[in-house]
Order: C-alpha cells, then structure tokens, then sequence
C-alpha cells in the first residue's frame, strides 16, 4: 500500500530525518530546547518541490533589462545554461569549480539575458520614440484669404486600444492657445486598423499673420469607442510659424504623449524659482478662455457732396460677411448665430441692425451690409460695437463674443478703424478675434 505524499510534507519528513541522523552521532549537533528550526532563505529558495528535474535558478540581473556588447556581436552564440560536465576533484577541495565554469566562462547567464532582452526593446511594449505611431500631413498657409489647410495625410504603427489588437482612428486639431471648442476640426474615423490613411483637408479661416507667429497647431490622435468614452493615442505639436506663406510644408511626426500641464495652486518650496513661468503660463490660459471664435467685417465710407461748415458727410457701410469656429453654446455641439451691431453713442437707440439667425452651425454665412448716415469728423468719435448671439426659443439670447471698433481700439481692430477713415470709398476687409468681453449697454433682444 502506498500513500500520497505532498512537497509540503515530504520536505517536512526530510528535515525531520536528517535531523535524527544528526542526532544519532555522538559528535552530532542537537536543537536546544525552546529554540525553533529556521531555514534560510537560500535554502528554501534552492530547494525544488515541485515535481520534475531541478531548474537553475535566474540570477536576479536576468530579471532588469539590460544590453551588453555581446548581445550587439551577431558573430556571438549563445551559451547553454545548464553547466558542462566537469570532474569534481576527490576530496572535495574545489566543490565550486562547476559554478565558476558556468558564471565564469564567457558569462552565459547574461548573455542570454541580454539578447532577450535586445528582443524586447524592439517589440511593441518598448517605450522608444515610435511607441504611439506616427503622423504625416501638410500644412499650408494661404495668406490672401486668411486661411489654414492642414491636410491629414495617414498613420503608421498606432498603439493598438481595442481588445481585437486593432483602433478606430481619428485625428482632431486644435489652435493653442484657444478655446478648444471654437476652434477644434475632426477628421473621419478608419475602422479596424493602426495604420489608417486619411487623405482628408481641414481649413481654418480668419487666420492673420499675427496668428501665424504666436499659435500652435495640435494634432491629437484618438481612437473613437461607441460604448466608453474615446480614448486618446498620441499627439503632435507644429508651432504655425515654421510655415511660409503660399508654400506647403510636409511633416512626418512621431506621437508622443500630451505633456503635464503645471499647477499653480500646487506650487511648492521646489518650483518658487519659477513662478515667472507660472504667472505666464497663468495669463496664456486666461487669453485662450477669452477667445470665443472669428468674425469677417467689411468697412467702407462713402463720402458725398460737402455738408457745410466743412464738414465732409458721407455713409459708413458695415459689411457683415461670415463667422469661423464661434463657440457651441447649444447641447448639440452647435449654435444659432445672429450679429448686431451699433453706432455708439447713440442717444435716440436707432443704431441697431440685426442679421439674419442661421440654425446649427459654428460657420455662418451672412453676407449682409448696413449703412449709417455721419459724417467723417463725427465718424472718427464713434465706436462700431458689434456682438455675435445665439438665438434660445423661451428664454434669454447667449451671448458668444463681440468686437468694439475705434480710435481708442487696439490691434487689429484699431487697424481696421483707421484703414476705413483714411481710406475713403475702398473696401477695407479684416477678420477679427471675439472676445467673452460683454458689453454693459448691449441688451440679449
């Protein structure tokens, strides 16, 4: 009859054995009463109890990955692990001459280590600089009619997101700084692969020069999920002024991973030296709320016979061409837009004109032009506000952003201002910036 016997309780009998054989011997060393049996780790590490032959033990270096000029040496072949079979001497005075012959001979151990492990570094899970994929479009930049295209050509080598190995890509672009939401544009989305090719144009309209030397175009890399929220993959950053005007410019970029973005409530002993930074950083974030999309506005004053006194009378035509990337102020991503616009000050309120509301849209198309009777002189006192709303059925109007045009303006608004006046019966078109900046007089009617 035979019994099962566990490793547990066969290494249990084997100490307790070895113990009674110790014990038998008139020179053998007895355990002391109330002290307990230890084992050392290294024997309990050394010792085997699982069925089978005996595994070598990893050197705990094997376990860090590592590269070593052997591992780049193609002519090098790998070493066995197991030891060669070497004749122990009698007597046992070098007992230890397999292990040096094993670890000490050409280092087999961490020969293999290192060749697996320059395996590694060139599978998917290595961290190098193609990790995420990569990216190429082209950009350009036409200067006559204020636009951006940034043409998404195709991906390569994308990190894998869904359980299949596989993504569903897309790519959106944002102008930092900004308001995310005024200026963002999205590609389609290519199913199933981490290679997907686009071939797709965005335009940007109502981008000035000034544009061109302070923005940064992002590129952000997401893989689109029905059921959870999308996820994104990497991202690529192009500062607007490596592109020449009227001149195509092709990238091949590497995604990396969106960068940190500092806390200055958080700040501790370690970052006061820089605050400088912070207070920056802190001001760019407050300019890029402010801004809430672009307006296209067309300036033109006809002059007329003399009025007297010297006075030269006339008409000022406010042209209201389009609006590009206002902001969504509607929950389904877009908004009502409408525009007016006043001559201030005005006493009797007969200034107002108001365009036409177009549906669903953050680009709208008014085309639309307004005329006011004053004269040069009186013209250079005024100041053009004009405001962009979005229209709400049953309750108050949403304001999105406005512009004020005048001699005590500045930037491009003041630009346009004294272009109209010093340019009489021309045609002075210039796209403007909307800011949050609500004016007190203006009502949401």
């Amino acid at each position: 009859m035979f019994w099962a016997v566990g490793p547990a309780e066969l290494l249990f009998w084997s100490l307790l054995l070895s113990l009674e054989l110790e014990g038998s011997g008139p020179d053998s060393m007895t355990v002391q009463r109330g002290k307990k049996l230890s084992i050392s780790i290294q024997e309990h590490m050394a010792i085997d109890v699982c069925p089978g032959p005996i595994r070598p033990i990893r050197q705990i270096s094997a376990y860090f990955p590592r590269l070593s000029p052997t591992s780049l040496n193609p002519s090098s072949s790998p070493v066995a692990l197991s030891p060669p079979a070497v004749a122990a001497p009698v007597g046992g005075a070098n007992l230890l001459s397999p292990l040096r012959t094993q670890w000490g001979q050409g280092g087999s151990s961490s020969q293999n280590s290192s060749m697996e492990t320059s395996v590694d570094i060139n599978s998917e899970d290595s961290d190098d600089s193609t990790a995420l994929g990569t990216l190429e479009f082209e950009l350009r930049y036409d200067m006559s009619c204020s636009e951006l295209h940034c043409t998404v050509l195709r991906a390569k080598g994308l990190k894998p997101m869904d359980f299949n190995g596989l993504a569903d890509p897309y790519v959106k672009l944002h102008l930092l700084p900004g308001a995310s939401k005024a200026n963002k544009l999205k590609t389609k989305t290519i199913r199933n692969t981490l290679n997907p090719f686009w071939n797709e144009t965005l335009t940007y309209s109502g981008i000035t020069e000034e544009d061109m030397h302070r923005k940064t175009l992002r590129l952000t890399v997401c893989d689109e999920d029905k059921l959870t929220h999308n996820e994104l993959i990497g991202e690529s950053r192009v500062p607007l002024k490596r592109v020449k005007p009227d001149q195509s410019k092709h990238f091949h970029t590497c995604l990396e991973h969106p960068p940190p973005l500092p806390s200055p409530t958080a700040m501790g002993e370690a970052l006061r030296g820089i605050s400088c930074y912070l207070r920056e950083w802190e001001k760019e974030q407050l300019h890029s709320l402010e801004e809430r999309g672009r307006l296209l506005l067309s300036l033109q004053f006809l002059p007329s016979a003399d009025g007297g006194e010297g006075r030269l009378s006339g008409a000022l035509c406010v042209g209201v061409r389009r609006c590009a990337h206002l902001a969504a102020m509607d929950v389904n991503g877009f908004s009502d837009p409408y525009v007016k616009i006043y001559l201030k000050p005005d006493m009797q309120k007969k200034s107002k004109h108001k365009t036409a509301v177009m549906k669903k849209t953050l680009n709208p198309e008014f085309n639309q032009e307004f005329s006011y009777d004053v004269s040069l002189s009186e013209l250079a006192k005024k100041t053009l506000e004009v405001t962009v709303w979005d229209h709400d059925l049953g309750r108050s109007n949403d304001f999105i952003g406005g512009v004020f045009l005048s001699c005590s303006s500045q930037g491009d608004a003041l630009r346009h201002w004294m272009d109209c006046l010093k340019n009489k019966g021309q045609r002075v078109e210039r796209w403007h910036i909307l800011t949050n900046e609500l004016p007190r007089s203006s009502s949401h009617d």
